[in-house]
């Protein structure tokens, strides 16, 4: 068996990310992409996505190039590679290549537990990435959010901010984003319900809602109208995100699943995921990635990047709606 490498060592050759947890298993790979292009700028990353390691391609992958760069390889699902790409992939952790990085992201589980055992066995560095099932481990997530960007929250806020968003962790480490940036000193459970609950939350998901079914005018009236009296952009480009997230991640669901073993995966309760399904219709994931990149860059207006939030705003809802409708192949 191989040396095992450090949990801390993000340039180890090769580093194994277990679990289903989305968010955590997209940090792992983040993590180490940072640590690599710290160590050299030019570091060339190839993040392929599920089905996208075809038998044959991993040799090409993993040749040095001609200026001798580092290299970061992503194998996204590879618990789902075909037999003959699981049998490259052995091979190459028996003779990683030189300034190559690779990291298998895999569900963990009886599917493709071959690889998993070649990958630990080869020493593999490896990120736990279990679904935070229970209460008190999201809990605990939450406080680690805002212990990470240097804030102190009350156990009652990180409670109310459970309450009121589900057990997303995505949704969840935004929001802990969010306040952090938007309130000065310790977020109590009534910065949570001004932000999150109450009037504030039912005009900005308001204007999700209509943004996120196509209808682009009456989100622009109520985003007007939200403005007006006062409500933080910050709320709404949260519930913009939190809209379009929903549509991806039940786009991207077992469709066979009860709905009630369908609800408690995704973390949202039944009734969200039905309202969920009925906006589905007309998206594309083409048009989820660029709903969510005109939302990153309104939400990075709101927090100072721009003369004009209210106009970054309106362009966000304007191209949610958009994406909403104009899909030729809808999920």
């Amino acid at each position: 068996m191989a040396r095992k490498s450090a949990p801390d060592d993000l340039l180890a050759p090769l580093t194994l990310a277990v679990g289903q947890e989305e968010l955590l298993l997209d940090r792992a790979v983040a993590q180490v992409v940072a640590a690599a292009k710290a160590a050299d700028p030019d570091t060339d990353v190839r993040d392929l996505a599920p089905g996208a390691l075809q038998p044959g391609s991993l040799a090409e992958l993993t040749t040095p190039s001609l200026f001798a760069e580092r290299k970061v390889i992503v194998v996204r699902a590879a618990q789902d590679l075909a037999a003959d790409s699981v049998k490259e992939v052995k091979a190459y952790l028996d003779a990683p290549a030189d300034e190559v990085i690779m990291i298998l992201v895999h569900a963990g589980g009886a599917k493709g537990k071959g690889l998993l055992d070649a990958a630990r066995k080869a020493g593999a560095r490896e990120v736990a990435c279990a679904k935070l099932t229970k209460a008190g481990e999201r809990i605990a997530f939450v406080r680690g959010e805002f212990r990470t960007l240097g804030r102190s929250a009350s156990p009652e806020a990180c409670q109310a901010l459970l309450d009121s968003l589900g057990g997303d962790l995505r949704e969840l480490a935004a929001a802990c984003s969010q306040l952090t940036a938007d309130v000065e000193g310790t977020i109590d459970e009534r910065v949570v319900a001004r932000y999150y609950s109450g009037r504030a939350e039912a005009t900005g998901f308001e204007v999700a809602d209509l943004a996120v079914t196509g209808r682009a005018a009456d989100a622009l009236e109520r985003l007007r109208w939200a403005l007006a009296v006062g409500q933080p952009p910050t709320g709404i480009t949260y519930a913009l995100a939190s809209g379009v997230r929903s549509i991806g991640r039940l786009a991207t669901a077992d469709r066979s699943m009860r709905p009630a073993d369908l609800a408690r995966e995704l973390g949202m309760p039944p009734w969200k995921v039905e309202r969920v399904r009925q906006q589905m219709r007309g998206w594309t994931g083409d048009g989820v990635a660029l709903a969510l990149t005109a939302i990153a860059q309104a939400d990075a207006a709101v927090k100072g990047g721009s003369d004009d939030p209210a106009y970054a705003l309106e362009r966000a809802v304007v191209t949610v709606a958009r994406a909403a409708r104009a899909g030729a192949r809808p999920y």
